[in-house]
């Protein structure tokens, strides 16, 4: 067992007005009184026809932010609140959401929670089929909507549904009585708004009630609905705060997230990582929380938020390092001193003592390429948090060696989600962080042959979750239940479905999901995560998925960065055909894709190395259900899809 690290007790110890036991409901009113005066929500002008406009909220210019603070937030959240009640909403109601992430979705969501209902989430990328599942299987009694477009997938399958009501974010010229705008709920909610009912509904309901349905991505299969209450995310928060809020041991120039930090949101909030994260713990904080319009405009809107803190997914760190690495490459020169500074920024990272000469290099590589990078990022970023995935070690150590400090942690749906978060002080590389306070684990190492993870240092297993942030368990499915909780020494475990290494100081490192090992035909249990990581920063590969489940060795599919291809044709003064798939079957092409391939086998052991491949055209995205809403590869769409080319990969 671990020894406990010194910290963790001054961490365990700490309390603050932030650490309650209350409802969600609470949480923001009691924050939205301590922080009235503060910036809550930024916006942005000319991307929605938002209903709440004018006297209720400021219009911002085309493409420019507006702010509204804490005092006017709560307005509008209690007077939505009672008119959502006013529509009929009631206390136990499951009501969904299927919006983009904005501010509107914010103020529904606590409104909704304020009022007593069961928040559902619904995707955006959903299609009419999805919708459907997504708001029958809670058994919705409404929706919350943020466009027409979003609304016409709704409307296709409404008569499968039971709906009193539909909201509409946007403004919209359906002439139904059952079809209101959000303008319209605040407007009957402020004509019938009464404080005492509004303390009585948020006194109702109690730390044990139901709070939200969350659903997971369905990677492997339909998605489940995971029963989350208040006290599951509450207690989330506060174990979060202890990590990365203001603590008394803590020293005054530690990066801490408290009242005022600039955040930006950008991920889909009908996931749980984005709500508890960027969402329910900046507004109990006292943050102030900028949407971006998109992914698409994220660089544009960073620039004008210029956030002190953002939370992501592994995707779109690699994004980021890629766009840098694409600047570079505009000239031969660029590229070689962004490959250099990348390389300083590594062992920058990788040391404790960099010396005299290490450090000029570094600050050399700061004034060329470092500085840029962080202006991209609006030039005010503090820290990040990764979570939602694997962070690859290598991106870390570049990003942490530029001075973009990435806090990995990691978690679950079914956890409300964070289980274990890097110590702002100590970020280590390549590991998930210590467990977070109130929150304890085990691995199962009996389901798990540790022998054959070789690089591992520590005992390897299936990780056990046990705290009040877990779960009880799925919406209306009984035997999906049973089947994700263990008995142990007389205590319920989760089974988290992860297979983690616990190192010597405590820290967890991620290997694989349990369930995407591969198992070779000669019996060899083979991780393709770490593998894959090893290709986020190459610049000749855009997406690659290991694949050798029941092979007889490890192949590969692999998305080239045709930019990057078009670059090397370039120099080599070679013409390509112009069409991608017959650039796939370029042997030149294939040369160059090799050449990465052979650079990353050289750091795999003999039976990890991937042996044969076979390029693919077209990133794989959520857009083609070949990426979660998360980002996360669907292992079973994208061999579906691709199976003549893993049909020719294994000669079959």
């Amino acid at each position: 067992m671990a020894e406990t690290p010194g910290w963790f007790a001054d961490e365990t110890n700490h309390s603050d007005e932030f650490i309650e036991d209350e409802t969600l409901g609470e949480a923001f009113a009691a924050s939205a009184e301590r922080h009235a005066g503060l910036d809550a929500q930024r916006y942005k002008g000319g991307v929605y026809d938002r209903s709440l406009t004018g006297d209720t909220v400021p219009e911002p210019l085309e493409g420019e932010y507006t702010a509204i603070s804490y005092e006017r937030m709560h307005e509008l959240v209690k007077y939505l609140a009672a008119g959502f009640r006013e529509f009929g909403v009631g206390s136990n109601d499951r009501v969904g959401i299927f919006a983009s992430t904005r501010m509107e979705w914010a103020l529904s969501d606590y409104a909704l929670l304020s009022a007593g209902a069961v928040v559902t989430t619904v995707y955006t990328d959903s299609t009419p089929k999805k919708v459907r599942y997504l708001l029958a299987d809670p058994g919705a009694s409404a929706v919350v909507v943020g466009s027409e477009g979003q609304l016409d997938r709704l409307l296709a399958v409404e008569d499968d549904l039971d709906l009193s009501v539909i909201v509409m974010l946007d403004d919209c010229d359906y002439d139904r009585e059952d079809v209101v705008t959000l303008a319209e709920v605040y407007e009957r909610g402020e004509a019938a708004f009464e404080a005492s009912a509004y303390r009585t509904w948020l006194a109702d309901r109690t730390s044990d009630d139901l709070a939200s349905i969350v659903y997971t991505s369905g990677t492997t299969g339909e998605p489940k609905g995971v029963r989350l209450t208040h006290r599951n995310v509450r207690s989330n928060l506060n174990q979060i705060r202890r990590r990365l809020g203001p603590r008394a041991d803590r020293d005054s120039e530690t990066s801490v997230l408290d009242a005022g930090t600039k955040t930006i949101a950008f991920l889909p909030l009908a996931h749980i990582f984005e709500r508890t994260c960027g969402h329910f713990f900046m507004f109990t904080t006292g943050a102030t929380v900028g949407y971006a319009e998109s992914q698409e405009t994220l660089s544009e809107d960073l620039g004008k938020i210029r956030p002190n803190f953002g939370a992501s997914v592994p995707r779109v760190y690699e994004r980021i390092f890629a766009q840098a690495r694409d600047q570079a490459a505009e000239s031969a020169v660029k590229e070689r001193i962004f490959e250099w500074a990348v390389d300083v920024a590594k062992r920058y990272a990788g040391t404790d003592d960099p010396g005299v000469a290490l450090r000029t290099q570094h600050a050399l590589a700061d004034r060329l390429v470092y500085s840029t990078v962080r202006e991209g990022l609006g030039g005010e970023i503090e820290f990040l948090v990764s979570g939602g995935g694997s962070l690859p070690a290598e991106l870390s150590k570049s990003f942490l060696g530029m001075g973009l400090d990435i806090v990995e942690g990691y978690g679950l749906t079914e956890t409300s989600p964070v289980i274990t978060i890097n110590v702002i002080e100590d970020i280590r590389p390549g590991t998930l962080g210590y467990p977070l306070t109130d929150i304890d684990t085990r691995l199962d190492t009996d389901i798990v042959d540790g022998a054959k993870f070789p690089d591992a240092d520590g005992p390897v297993g299936e990780l056990l979750v046990d705290g009040p942030n877990v779960s009880a368990g799925y919406w209306k499915d009984p035997g999906a239940t049973k089947r994700a909780f263990t008995e142990r020494d007389g205590r319920r475990w989760f089974r988290t479905g992860d297979i983690v290494e616990r190192t010597a100081d405590g820290f967890l490192v991620y290997h694989d999901r349990l369930k995407q090992l591969l198992v070779l035909s000669t019996g060899k249990n083979i991780a393709p995560q770490p593998i894959e990581d090893l290709f986020v920063t190459s610049d000749r590969i855009e997406q690659i998925m290991v694949v050798g489940d029941d092979r007889k060795f490890v192949g590969a599919l692999i998305v080239p960065n045709f930019e990057e291809v078009e670059r090397l044709a370039e120099k080599a003064g070679v013409d390509l055909p112009a069409d991608p798939a017959s650039r796939c079957a370029d042997e030149r092409v294939r040369g160059w894709i090799q050449a990465a391939v052979d650079a990353a086998n050289a750091e795999l052991e003999r039976v990890e190395r991937i042996k044969a491949f076979e390029l693919v055209t077209g990133e794989w995205t959520v857009d083609n259900d070949l990426l979660t809403p998360s980002m996360k590869k669907k292992r079973r769409n994208i061999s579906e899809e691709f199976h003549a080319k893993l049909a020719r990969l294994y000669d079959e």
